[in-house]
């Protein structure tokens, strides 16, 4: 195992309209960081450009440009192949806004240097200071948008997963399908769903966040419609590929024997209900039992299988054992 000396650690920055602050972040960046890399996708403000020519003593800074803008997650997932092809060995991902302290990066990379970790997150919400400085809006929609995380990725234990203060191992990059992960603002809960399908282990750390006058490039309404979706499509993928392609389990069964259960109940249920009252006759007890006794045991079915997929987490890092058998 590398130590935090020997591993080589690249940065890589998405850079969008952040020409007022990147410049703050690229000089807080620490010696312990081998290679940057500022990716101006397409940016109006020549964000990383600009950055350069302030900042002309700093070798490390690699500017990798877009001709026509393709999305933070397209941004991100071009950082990574770059970073890899430079041979390095965790790469971090940090916002160009100044909401992140580079200063933290060492405590980031930690768990993977220590060879606890795959993927390592930034949580903003740990700490009570830090929720209390965070506009409520967000701390609100975080609750909901951490659920369906939650459901779609299989990692019950992250809290904070639109978090964009990451970093990663380069023998899990090698094996991500980076062209499949969403090029835009989904791709954080994307890619946690990529690293479940691998078993991934991924850690949160506690961070603080700072939040001043900049302005998020995401548009929350079409968030709102897009990103249920894509994390039922994501959930339902996974669902398939652990459950039944990969193993089957009686926690396959569960969630089979639940959904029939649960369905055959409200259908019939509601069928006998709008019969009967098209016919202005009384329910029978006995319909009434026929209807809720599946709903009841299917909806215990389908907490067992919760309950299981809720302890399923990984908890063996995979970086080791691709390095050990050299797979790409």
């Amino acid at each position: 195992m590398k130590t935090s000396q020997e591993s080589k650690i690249a940065v890589v920055i998405p850079c969008y309209k952040v020409s007022r602050y990147l410049k703050m972040v690229l000089q807080g960046i620490g010696p312990e960081v081998s290679l940057i890399y500022c990716i101006d996708d397409a940016c109006p403000e020549n964000s990383a450009a600009k950055a350069k020519q302030e900042l002309p003593n700093e070798t490390r800074l690699r500017i990798i440009t877009h001709s026509t803008n393709q999305g933070v997650g397209a941004a991100v997932m071009a950082g990574y192949k770059a970073a890899i092809e430079q041979g390095a060995d965790i790469i971090v991902k940090l916002d160009g806004d100044g909401q992140m302290d580079p200063a933290f990066i060492p405590h980031l990379v930690a768990p993977i240097i220590d060879g606890k970790a795959d993927y390592v997150k930034g949580n903003r919400f740990y700490h009570l200071r830090s929720v209390k400085s965070m506009p409520w809006p967000r701390v609100i929609g975080n609750a909901g948008v951490s659920f369906l995380s939650k459901i779609s990725t299989g990692y019950w234990n992250i809290f904070d997963p639109t978090n964009g203060f990451t970093a990663i191992h380069s023998a899990i990059v090698r094996q991500l399908p980076l062209e499949k992960i969403h090029r835009r603002f989904f791709f954080e809960s994307d890619i946690l769903f990529q690293l479940n399908l691998l078993r991934a282990v991924v850690f949160e750390v506690p961070m603080d966040a700072v939040y001043a006058d900049e302005k998020s490039n995401l548009n929350p309404w079409k968030a709102f419609g897009l990103f249920p979706i894509l994390h039922i499509r994501n959930f339902f993928t996974r669902l398939v590929y652990n459950y039944f392609l990969r193993n089957f389990s009686i926690a396959s069964l569960d969630f089979l024997l639940g959904c029939v259960l649960f369905l055959f109940g409200v259908i019939f249920g509601l069928t006998m209900w709008i019969t009967n009252a098209y016919k202005g006759v009384v329910t029978t007890s006995g319909t009434v039992m026929i209807s809720a006794l599946p709903i009841i045991l299917g909806f215990q079915l389908l907490l067992g299988f919760l309950s299981f997929d809720m302890s399923n987490i990984p908890d063996n890092p995979v970086h080791k054992h691709l390095k050990v058998h050299k797979l790409h």
